[in-house]
Parts: C-alpha cells; sequence; structure tokens
C-alpha cells in the first residue's frame, strides 16, 4: 500500500497517481518529498479546511467564479472543454473564452487546460501551456490528469478561479 501525502488515501502497490485525488505517488529517485501536505484536521494548513467531493453528478453544471469578478461561469461540460483565450489570428477557439476576464493580460494560454468527464468525476489536464495551470497551488504535469473536486482553486497562468459543481434540483 502507498499512503497518498496528500489526502492520506491508501492506495494499491505499483500506482503512479493516487486512486483518490490524483496526487503524484513517486518522485524521480522514490524518495520521500521533502514537502507533505496533511489531511484536514490533522494540522496542516488548507485553504478550504478540506476538500470538496469529487463525485461529480452526471446532470450536474461547473460554475467557475474568476477572482474578482463577481458572475460566475456556468459551463455544462463536454466530453473535453478546453479553457483559454480566442486569438483572430488561429483556427483554434477554446470551449471557454477567458478573455473577458484579462486572460491575455494574465498569462493564460490560447489552448490552456483541459476539464475532461469521466464516468463520475471531472480531471483538469494542462495541455502544455506556456505560463502553467495550478490546483490547489501545486504545478500541474503537462497531459498529466488530475482529478478536480468541488470548491478547488485553479490558476492559469497568473488568472485565479475557483470551480463549484452545481446540481440541478
Amino acid at each position: 500500500m502507498k499512503i497518498c501525502p496528500y489526502c492520506a488515501y491508501s492506495n494499491r502497490e505499483g500506482v503512479l497517481f493516487c486512486e483518490e485525488c490524483g496526487q503524484i505517488l513517486y518522485t524521480e529517485q522514490e524518495t520521500t518529498p521533502s514537502t507533505k501536505r496533511l489531511p484536514p484536521g490533522t494540522g496542516g494548513v488548507s485553504a478550504k479546511g478540506g476538500w470538496g467531493t469529487a463525485r461529480f453528478n452526471p446532470s450536474a453544471t461547473i460554475l467557475l467564479q474568476i477572482r474578482d469578478n463577481p458572475t460566475p461561469i456556468e459551463i455544462v461540460p463536454q466530453q473535453e472543454t478546453i479553457i483559454g483565450r480566442y486569438d483572430g489570428s488561429t483556427a483554434s477557439t477554446p470551449t471557454i473564452d477567458l478573455t473577458p476576464y484579462g486572460a491575455y493580460e494574465n498569462g493564460v494560454s490560447r489552448i490552456h487546460a483541459a476539464i475532461r468527464r469521466g464516468e463520475d468525476t471531472l480531471t483538469l489536464v494542462d495541455l502544455g501551456s506556456v505560463n502553467g495551470t495550478h490546483l490547489n497551488g501545486q504545478r500541474l504535469i503537462p497531459n498529466q490528469p488530475r482529478v478536480l473536486r468541488d470548491g478547488d482553486e485553479i490558476r492559469l497562468g497568473k488568472l485565479v478561479c475557483h470551480i463549484y459543481f452545481k446540481t440541478s434540483n
């Protein structure tokens, strides 16, 4: 068993990413990481005091709350929802265009990241962006999916937003 240093989940031997939260469970030399995050309630510091659910209801939508913007963006996630900024000089267009929210000034790439829908979860994947994608303060490795949870903080370049799961009533 490998215990996740991020969420303390007991993973099967041989897995490279935590089956619960998506945290990397190995290092280049298979050494213990010098910085560990402790699970909530054990004295660790957490921005939210705990993690929201990773379960995403098939009929749910996403609310993307961009910092300093009073109105969230409501998204019906597709199999793959591309986040980025529109640029008239290229043919590629993101599903979620963050241009009106200062995307260019904050270093958001044209095709920055993707939210991918699984059976009952969502994952966030950096698509090789220049300025990186961070999930709850941790930089994502390009093309390595990480599980999204209700209330997570996402940083695309310098643009900070929170993601919330909205279930229909």
